[in-house]
Protein backbone atom coordinates (compact mmCIF):
# COMPACT_ATOMS: atom_id res chain seq x y z
CA UNK A 1 0.00 0.00 0.00
CA UNK A 2 1.45 3.45 -0.81
CA UNK A 3 1.54 6.49 1.37
CA UNK A 4 -1.34 8.15 -0.85
CA UNK A 5 -3.54 4.91 -0.02
CA UNK A 6 -3.07 5.20 3.35
CA UNK A 7 -3.56 8.78 3.36
CA UNK A 8 -6.92 7.75 1.04
CA UNK A 9 -8.21 5.04 3.95
CA UNK A 10 -7.53 7.30 6.59
CA UNK A 11 -9.60 10.30 5.17
CA UNK A 12 -12.39 7.35 4.67
CA UNK A 13 -12.33 5.97 8.19
CA UNK A 14 -12.63 9.97 9.83
CA UNK A 15 -15.29 10.72 7.59
CA UNK A 16 -17.28 7.57 8.15
CA UNK A 17 -16.56 7.49 11.58
CA UNK A 18 -18.10 11.60 12.10
CA UNK A 19 -21.36 10.10 9.93
CA UNK A 20 -21.95 6.86 11.53
CA UNK A 21 -21.39 9.02 15.15
CA UNK A 22 -23.59 11.58 13.63
CA UNK A 23 -27.09 9.56 11.87
CA UNK A 24 -25.97 5.40 13.16
CA UNK A 25 -24.97 3.15 10.75
CA UNK A 26 -28.51 2.04 9.69
CA UNK A 27 -28.82 6.01 8.40
CA UNK A 28 -25.92 6.25 6.78
CA UNK A 29 -26.12 5.57 3.38
CA UNK A 30 -22.99 4.90 0.44
CA UNK A 31 -23.68 8.01 -1.15
CA UNK A 32 -23.55 9.97 1.59
CA UNK A 33 -20.28 8.49 2.78
CA UNK A 34 -18.90 8.96 -1.55
CA UNK A 35 -19.88 12.42 -1.38
CA UNK A 36 -18.26 13.60 2.24
CA UNK A 37 -15.13 11.80 1.67
CA UNK A 38 -14.88 13.32 -2.40
CA UNK A 39 -13.87 9.98 -3.32
CA UNK A 40 -15.47 7.58 -5.66
CA UNK A 41 -17.73 4.54 -4.72
CA UNK A 42 -14.96 2.17 -6.65
CA UNK A 43 -12.50 3.37 -4.41
CA UNK A 44 -14.41 2.68 -1.40
CA UNK A 45 -15.35 -0.58 -2.33
CA UNK A 46 -11.06 -1.01 -2.96
CA UNK A 47 -10.82 0.30 0.51
CA UNK A 48 -13.06 -1.79 2.40
CA UNK A 49 -15.30 -3.74 0.21
CA UNK A 50 -18.92 -2.86 1.92
CA UNK A 51 -20.34 -0.39 3.92
CA UNK A 52 -21.19 -3.37 6.49
CA UNK A 53 -17.37 -3.99 6.39
CA UNK A 54 -16.35 -0.33 6.41
CA UNK A 55 -18.81 0.28 10.18
CA UNK A 56 -16.65 -2.74 11.39
CA UNK A 57 -13.53 -1.00 10.18
CA UNK A 58 -14.23 2.39 12.09
CA UNK A 59 -15.77 0.48 15.41
CA UNK A 60 -12.03 -1.62 15.35
CA UNK A 61 -10.22 1.43 14.88
CA UNK A 62 -12.00 3.31 17.90
CA UNK A 63 -11.58 -0.17 19.50
CA UNK A 64 -7.90 0.15 19.55
CA UNK A 65 -7.82 3.75 20.22
CA UNK A 66 -9.61 3.02 23.47
CA UNK A 67 -8.09 -0.41 24.07
CA UNK A 68 -4.26 1.99 24.14
CA UNK A 69 -5.59 4.55 26.13
CA UNK A 70 -6.57 1.77 29.26
CA UNK A 71 -3.27 -0.03 28.37
CA UNK A 72 -1.96 3.59 29.72
CA UNK A 73 -3.85 3.78 32.57
CA UNK A 74 -3.07 0.19 33.71
CA UNK A 75 0.66 0.68 32.95
CA UNK A 76 2.66 0.17 35.94
CA UNK A 77 -0.59 -0.09 38.39
CA UNK A 78 -1.24 -2.58 41.07
CA UNK A 79 -4.04 -3.74 43.01
CA UNK A 80 -1.33 -5.16 45.37
CA UNK A 81 -2.95 -2.09 48.57
CA UNK A 82 -6.19 -0.55 48.97
CA UNK A 83 -3.84 2.42 48.28
CA UNK A 84 -2.84 0.88 44.84
CA UNK A 85 -6.26 -0.19 44.00
CA UNK A 86 -7.27 3.29 44.89
CA UNK A 87 -4.93 4.96 42.06
CA UNK A 88 -5.82 2.52 39.67
CA UNK A 89 -9.23 2.88 39.50
CA UNK A 90 -9.00 7.05 39.03
CA UNK A 91 -6.45 6.21 36.93
CA UNK A 92 -9.22 4.30 34.70
CA UNK A 93 -11.35 7.14 35.20
CA UNK A 94 -9.27 9.75 34.27
CA UNK A 95 -8.15 8.25 31.19
CA UNK A 96 -11.76 7.06 29.66
CA UNK A 97 -12.50 10.94 30.45
CA UNK A 98 -9.54 11.93 28.36
CA UNK A 99 -10.10 9.53 25.71
CA UNK A 100 -14.10 10.79 25.27
CA UNK A 101 -12.50 13.95 25.03
CA UNK A 102 -9.95 13.08 22.20
CA UNK A 103 -12.44 10.90 20.39
CA UNK A 104 -15.87 12.58 20.77
CA UNK A 105 -17.41 10.57 17.91
CA UNK A 106 -16.71 7.38 20.48
CA UNK A 107 -19.71 8.03 23.05
CA UNK A 108 -21.79 8.87 19.85
CA UNK A 109 -21.64 5.25 18.12
CA UNK A 110 -22.01 3.65 21.41
CA UNK A 111 -25.21 5.60 21.83
CA UNK A 112 -26.39 4.47 18.75
CA UNK A 113 -26.22 0.48 19.43
CA UNK A 114 -27.38 1.33 22.57
CA UNK A 115 -30.51 2.25 20.75
CA UNK A 116 -30.22 -1.16 18.96
CA UNK A 117 -28.55 1.19 15.52
CA UNK A 118 -26.84 -2.00 13.28
CA UNK A 119 -28.51 -4.50 15.66
CA UNK A 120 -27.92 -7.50 12.53
CA UNK A 121 -23.80 -6.98 13.60
CA UNK A 122 -23.98 -8.84 16.72
CA UNK A 123 -20.16 -9.42 16.84
CA UNK A 124 -19.24 -5.79 17.62
CA UNK A 125 -19.90 -5.71 21.55
CA UNK A 126 -17.93 -9.12 21.72
CA UNK A 127 -14.72 -8.19 19.65
CA UNK A 128 -14.67 -4.27 20.92
CA UNK A 129 -16.25 -4.29 23.99
CA UNK A 130 -15.91 -7.78 25.89
CA UNK A 131 -12.13 -7.23 25.95
CA UNK A 132 -11.75 -3.93 26.90
CA UNK A 133 -14.31 -5.05 30.16
CA UNK A 134 -12.06 -7.76 31.06
CA UNK A 135 -8.72 -6.15 30.94
CA UNK A 136 -10.15 -3.88 33.68
CA UNK A 137 -11.59 -6.74 35.49
CA UNK A 138 -8.27 -8.78 35.32
CA UNK A 139 -6.33 -5.76 37.10
CA UNK A 140 -9.11 -4.57 39.39
CA UNK A 141 -11.05 -7.83 39.70
CA UNK A 142 -7.86 -9.04 42.55
CA UNK A 143 -8.66 -6.16 45.14
CA UNK A 144 -12.07 -7.26 45.26
CA UNK A 145 -10.73 -10.68 46.52
CA UNK A 146 -8.18 -9.17 48.84
CA UNK A 147 -10.71 -6.59 50.48
CA UNK A 148 -9.41 -3.43 48.77
CA UNK A 149 -12.59 -2.93 47.10
CA UNK A 150 -16.36 -3.57 48.75
CA UNK A 151 -17.42 -6.69 48.08
CA UNK A 152 -21.04 -4.89 47.23
CA UNK A 153 -19.31 -2.99 45.00
CA UNK A 154 -20.20 -5.06 41.79
CA UNK A 155 -17.31 -4.45 39.28
CA UNK A 156 -19.17 -4.90 36.63
CA UNK A 157 -21.60 -2.35 37.21
CA UNK A 158 -19.29 0.03 38.45
CA UNK A 159 -17.30 0.21 34.99
CA UNK A 160 -20.71 0.45 33.45
CA UNK A 161 -21.77 3.02 35.40
CA UNK A 162 -18.97 5.08 34.45
CA UNK A 163 -19.26 4.68 31.18
CA UNK A 164 -22.89 5.98 30.94
CA UNK A 165 -21.60 8.63 32.69
CA UNK A 166 -19.16 9.49 30.69
CA UNK A 167 -21.42 9.26 27.71
CA UNK A 168 -23.84 11.32 28.92
CA UNK A 169 -22.25 14.32 30.19
CA UNK A 170 -20.26 14.33 26.80
CA UNK A 171 -23.65 14.31 24.61
CA UNK A 172 -26.04 15.88 26.78
CA UNK A 173 -23.95 17.90 28.91
CA UNK A 174 -25.50 19.30 32.45
CA UNK A 175 -28.35 21.90 32.41
CA UNK A 176 -27.28 25.11 33.66
CA UNK A 177 -29.01 28.07 35.81
CA UNK A 178 -28.59 30.03 32.50
CA UNK A 179 -31.16 27.42 31.17
CA UNK A 180 -28.01 26.43 28.51
CA UNK A 181 -26.49 22.91 28.89
CA UNK A 182 -22.94 22.86 29.15
CA UNK A 183 -20.95 19.99 28.53
CA UNK A 184 -17.22 18.90 27.67
CA UNK A 185 -16.18 22.32 25.95
CA UNK A 186 -17.30 24.22 29.34
CA UNK A 187 -13.58 23.88 30.99
CA UNK A 188 -15.73 24.81 34.47
CA UNK A 189 -18.37 22.10 34.17
CA UNK A 190 -15.78 19.20 32.65
CA UNK A 191 -14.05 19.95 36.16
CA UNK A 192 -16.88 19.56 37.75
CA UNK A 193 -17.95 16.59 36.21
CA UNK A 194 -14.58 15.08 36.23
CA UNK A 195 -14.18 15.75 40.08
CA UNK A 196 -18.09 14.37 40.35
CA UNK A 197 -17.33 11.33 38.91
CA UNK A 198 -13.70 10.58 41.07
CA UNK A 199 -16.21 11.09 43.94
CA UNK A 200 -18.79 8.81 43.44
CA UNK A 201 -16.73 6.15 42.04
CA UNK A 202 -14.27 6.03 44.99
CA UNK A 203 -17.42 5.86 47.58
CA UNK A 204 -19.23 3.15 44.98
CA UNK A 205 -16.36 1.40 45.43
CA UNK A 206 -15.05 1.61 49.07
CA UNK A 207 -11.93 2.98 48.50
CA UNK A 208 -9.59 4.35 51.16
CA UNK A 209 -8.88 7.58 52.01
CA UNK A 210 -9.87 10.92 49.77
CA UNK A 211 -10.81 10.94 46.30
CA UNK A 212 -8.76 13.35 44.25
CA UNK A 213 -10.10 16.49 44.37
Amino acid sequence: MTSGDGDRRETILRVATRLFAALGYDATTTSQIVEATGLSADALREEFGSRRELYLAVMERAYLAERASLEAALRGGSAATPEQTALMVHRIVDHYIDFCLAWPEVPALWLHRWLSDASDLTSVERDYVRPLLEMGGDAVGPAVSAGHIAPDADLDLLFAAMIWCVHGFMLGGVLGADDRRHGADDPEMLRRFRGWLHRTLHRAAGLPGPPPS
